[in-house]
Formats: C-alpha cells, structure tokens, sequence
C-alpha cells in the first residue's frame, strides 16, 4: 500500500535520537543541555571500566553511583558498548562474546532493566560480530556509519547515523531535516529520522560546547518532531512492522501493546494496540 505511511506518536513524521558514547563525566553536562531542549538519547557504556582516568579526558569516567543517579532518572537509555571496549571485529569469537555479554549483564545489574541496545566499541564489527549480537540478545546495534540522510533503518544490527556532531555540514543537514515538508511524490511522505552521535569530552578537548548547544535550541522542543533514544525507536518501529492487514487493505489488526500512528490517503488512523480498525 504505497500510500500508507506509518507515523510516530501523535502522528509525527519526524524523530530525532542522539547517541554517545563511554560514560564520561562531560555526559552530566550533555545531558542538561538535551533535558533543557527536550532531547533524547542513548548512552552506551562500558561496565569495566567506571571511573577510569581517560587518556586526553580531564574528568573521566563516571563511577558507578554517578551514572546510576544521571541516565535513567534523566529519560535517556542505557545501552552495551563492550565491557572492556574491544574493537570486537580484531578479537576471537570467545573473547568478543564475553566482552559484549559481560557488559550486558553488568549494565543490567547496576540499571535493574533490561538492555537491548549497543554501540559498537571504536565502530569495529563484520558479519561474525553481527551474529554474535544476535547470540548475547543485543537487538540494535549503532555503528559510526555517518550517512547524512534521513532514512529509517533497514539494519538494527548494523545501524548507522546522520551524522557525527563535528560534521561540518551538521546545522545544514538540521536545517534540511526541519524545513523538509510533506511531498506530493510517494516517497515525500516515508518518515524521517535524524540521528547524531558523538563523545561528550569532544566537546571539552575541541573548545566547542557551543555546537551541541546550537544544534539542541535549533532542533528541540518542536510539536511537530518525536524526541526518543534507540531503544523507543526499535520498540515502535518493530511494532509497526507487525501490523497486520487484511486482503483488500481496508483492515489493520495491531498485535502489539503498542498504539501505531499511520497516514493512509491523508487520512490519520490510529491502530489501538489489540485491535482492528478501519483504514
């Protein structure tokens, strides 16, 4: 059905989600910055290595008591990046699977939630990696793959982003991404995500805190835009793809615990989890 497009919560066509990366002191300050501009996003982190000396990071990392009381209470995700942060794709298979299941296990014990999300360590993985993910229980899985587009993923395994926050070009592709308005052609209509990654102690080591502060007033707190971390992202995009129609397409039955916005002819439907609705 070319002309139905699924919508995020509350019928928005677009979402935004951040993604960085170690657990570094310079996170607390990030994450004001993201709550004060109704931001979102995603913190992979490495479970043996709280409260290292960083080489080249003044502060650090987090101990273990300073990211339990930052992350979750600030509406941002928690997510594997390696207990030791191997570059996974340069080890064995044993030592690679230990490393991304020793991290989920000891994220999961200090957060108390279950953790489905990763980044990968230095962006090292292959095919072998991918399969061991989908052995350790890891859904989704954000690679340093910059592609500067707005696509919905094709890949959670292998997942990649707009765009790094030192692009050069990262208010222009904001600015394309906010200004961007329905089309008349079918693929005006497809949903759009933007999506950032980065390093928080970047900003200390390169002077320029001011990047992430014009990105986030530019980009936050607007009606028309849905603010989630990965894992919200996987969870409803996932149940999008469980929708179920019926043969002439007038019927939807939704089998997830999850409410779906869609835009079919111009038409908004909401397809209540449980049931089936009319297109």
């Amino acid at each position: 059905m070319t002309s139905l497009f699924v919508r995020f919560p509350g019928f928005k066509r677009k979402a935004v989600t951040f993604s960085y990366d170690d657990g570094v002191r310079q996170d607390k300050r990030l994450i004001e910055i993201m709550k004060r501009h109704g931001l979102k996003g995603t913190f992979n982190l490495n479970g043996g290595r709280f409260a290292e000396c960083y080489e080249g990071v003044e502060e650090g990392r987090m101990t273990v008591a300073e990211a339990e009381a930052l992350y979750l209470p600030s509406g941002m995700e928690v997510a594997v990046h390696g207990y030791r942060h191997a570059s996974l794709a340069r080890i064995d298979r044993t030592a690679a699977t230990d490393d991304v299941l020793s991290d989920r296990k000891a994220l999961e014990q200090i957060f108390g939630c279950v953790i489905k999300g990763m980044a990968y360590a230095n962006g090292s993985y292959n095919d072998e990696v991918v399969e061991i993910l989908k052995c350790t229980g890891i859904s989704y899985a954000r690679t340093t793959t910059a592609t500067g587009r707005f696509d919905l993923p094709s890949d959670w395994l292998r997942l990649p982003t707009t765009c790094h926050h030192n692009d050069p070009r990262l208010m222009e592709l904001a600015r394309e991404f906010v200004e961007r308005g329905d089309s008349t052609y079918t693929w005006g209509n497809s949903p759009m995500l933007f999506s950032v990654w980065g390093h928080s102690y970047e900003f200390d080591r390169n002077d320029n805190w001011g990047v992430i502060e014009e990105l986030a007033a530019y980009i936050g707190n607007r009606e028309d835009i849905y603010y989630a971390t990965n894992g919200e992202l996987f969870s409803y995009l996932q149940a999008a793809d469980r929708l179920e129609y019926s043969a002439e397409g007038k019927l939807v039955y939704n089998p997830s615990a999850t409410d779906i916005y869609l835009k079919f002819y111009g038409k908004e439907v909401v397809a209540l989890a449980g049931k089936t609705v009319s297109l």
